[in-house]
């Protein structure tokens, strides 16, 4: 065997063997396999012809046919061999799994080969710690394993293994990987760590590799580094830009984000989303819905889930239910895109918040999968449009499926109770939530409690509830609490709330207007000519009531005492007109309290045609 040149004399040799009955053993045959596998005279079919026969191969064997597709350029049938092997439980030694990875990094790239440990991360890792010789390779692969699988702690502790043992040195993947690891626990300090490993050991700054540093100090909060590293690159790819823009957006720097996303050379889907969640996550819909068809209109198809669910909580923000239907007829209906939960829950809490609660049951009822977000959108979506008995009755179904509720389920379940004023409820599912599920309710859950107490006029409980509760009372509970006093009458308790409130954030001007409104209602003139002289004294305004509605997709926003609408004239000459038919029809004179319904301002501009 050892001085065979061909497969003709590989054939002579197996005929003896056959004749001899040394066939049947599994050494012979596991060098006729090799031959075939592994030889510059082999053939890999004959090899494959031989292993289908053989009942029981051994490690070896199976090894050897891995290796030797592989070295056919066949990597993806090697992947079959391992899969085959792993399902038959058979028992692999160190050099299997090496084997196996190779194959998958000749199939799929080297750098991605900690997504195949992903699927065998238990056995991957015992061959791992019984292979007596691991190369850069290796070692990088069960790093890679680890971060693809979500498992960054364990990435880190293999990689100090790796440097502990001063054998191997790491590589530019190896880099990428641990960087990518520290980017998943946002942890900093460990990235610089990373980072000066680069530098001691001479790893070559691929771009790649620059990327791969740029978006870890990027995901860990650290833009003046990131901004330095950027400018310092020589070359730079969308990759590198869409980081930075990602980066300002998340921290709230719109205007920087919009910089890098305008100065862009090249765009593409994953840019444009970065800037569409940006804004769209820092309470800017109309920007995000402007963005968002600008790229409609370059030809751009959006990402399921990456581009239409900060697109539709965009809609959710702005009322704008033309563009969510629109979006949902033309991605979904018309199955451009897939429709997955993430996808689904955003166009429920779309539907709810634009006012089409019917749609959004329609559509939780339509979903082929939903998770906790569907079941709490829809509850939520109820408490909202004031139908406590559905949000109630769907909580329920929600527990008979063992779907366990969350603090967001009871925020949904606690402000339907409040806008019902179903106290003897909302006492038994706020007690529940500790009890039965063993959920803590938080800073949120009392201020839902003290709204439900309050609307009911029990503010002597709502009070003792505020004093109780186990954390300091935050803006919405002593908001509650105000007012709850305003609708009672409660003016005393009312001003300690409002002091209170105006501690937390003396820049708020509609505490001090529902202050004012309190004192007046109790006729307390003097405290009210007290509050407006504070916030003239504060330089606080109260700020303008302002409204927006959408027609033919455009937006048309109206402040009060506002006559910057190209069209106002004559939509306060039809209001004069409703007011006029509206007096008439009650044949009642308007009346002072008639002209306080509408700002003095607008009343005399309303006059004076």
């Amino acid at each position: 065997m050892e001085n065979c040149s061909s497969m003709a004399e590989l054939k002579q040799i197996q005929a003896q063997m056959m004749r001899k009955g040394l066939i049947f053993h599994v050494f012979p045959v596991s060098r006729i396999i090799a031959f075939c596998a592994l030889s510059n005279y082999g053939d890999m079919n004959y090899a494959r012809l031989i292993f289908d026969h053989i009942s029981n191969p051994n490690v070896y064997i199976w090894n050897t046919m891995i290796r030797g597709y592989s070295r056919a350029k066949n990597p993806l049938m090697g992947l079959s061999i391992f899969r085959k092997m792993v399902r038959d439980g058979v028992e692999m030694d160190g050099r299997s799994f090496v084997f196996a990875l190779k194959a998958f990094g000749l199939f799929s790239g080297f750098e991605r080969v900690g997504q195949f440990i992903v699927g065998y991360v238990n056995c991957a890792r015992q061959v791992f710690d019984d292979c007596p010789v691991k190369d850069v390779v290796t070692w990088t692969a069960m790093i890679d394993g680890y971060v693809q699988r979500d498992s960054p702690d364990e990435a880190l502790r293999v990689f100090d293994l790796m440097v502990c043992g001063g054998e191997t040195v790491p590589n530019e993947v190896t880099m990428i990987t641990l960087l990518s690891a520290c980017a998943l626990k946002g942890d900093l300090d460990l990235g610089r760590r990373m980072h000066c490993y680069i530098e001691k050991y001479d790893v070559k700054y691929t771009l790649n590799l620059m990327n791969a540093l740029l978006d870890m100090y990027v995901k860990c909060g650290c833009l003046m580094t990131a901004r330095r590293i950027f400018e310092e690159m020589e070359c730079r790819d969308v990759f590198s830009w869409t980081s930075m823009v990602n980066g300002f957006a998340k921290q709230g720097e719109l205007d920087m984000a919009r910089k890098y996303f305008d100065e862009m050379p090249v765009k593409n889907v994953v840019s444009w989303n970065a800037m569409i969640a940006g804004y769209s996550q820092n309470n800017k819909p109309e920007d995000a819905l402007d963005l968002f068809q600008g790229m409609v209109k370059g030809g751009l198809v959006p990402i399921e889930e990456a581009t239409l669910v900060p697109v539709l909580s965009a809609c959710a923000q702005s009322g704008c239910l033309d563009l969510g239907q629109w979006i949902h007829h033309h991605y979904i209906h018309q199955k451009r895109i897939e429709f997955g939960v993430s996808v689904g829950n955003a166009l429920i809490d779309m539907y709810a918040k634009c006012g089409r609660i019917d749609m959004a049951e329609e559509l939780f009822h339509e979903m082929p999968k939903r998770d906790l977000v569907s079941w709490n959108s829809l509850i939520i979506g109820y408490a909202d449009h004031g139908n406590a008995n559905m949000a109630l009755m769907l909580f329920e179904r929600m527990k008979d499926q063992c779907i366990k509720p969350d603090h967001i389920t009871f925020i949904g379940i606690l402000s339907a109770c409040s806008h019902a004023g179903l106290v003897a409820k909302g006492r038994e599912h706020f007690a529940g939530m500790q009890h039965k599920f063993g959920l803590e309710p938080k800073a949120e859950h009392y201020a839902c409690m003290i709204d439900l107490l309050g609307r009911v006029g029990l503010i002597g409980e709502a009070y003792d509830m505020i004093r109780k509760m186990p954390m300091e009372p935050d803006e919405a509970a002593w908001g509650a609490l105000l007012n709850a006093c305003r609708m009672h009458g409660y003016a005393d308790l009312g001003k300690f709330a409002a002091d209170k409130l105006i501690d937390l954030n003396p820049e708020d001007s509609g505490t001090y207007v529902l202050l004012a409104n309190l004192c007046a209602t109790e006729k307390r003139w003097g405290e009210v000519r007290n509050v407006r002289s504070m916030m003239r004294g504060k330089g606080i305004r109260k700020t303008p009531g302002h409204s927006f509605i959408e027609v033919d997709g455009d937006f048309h926003e109206f402040s009060a005492a506002d006559d910057s609408h190209p069209r106002s004239k004559e939509i306060y000459k039809l209001l004069k007109d409703i007011f006029v038919i509206t007096n008439l029809e009650e044949d009642v004179v308007c009346s002072n309290q008639s002209i306080d319904c509408l700002q003095r301002e607008d009343y005399l501009f309303l006059n004076n045609g």
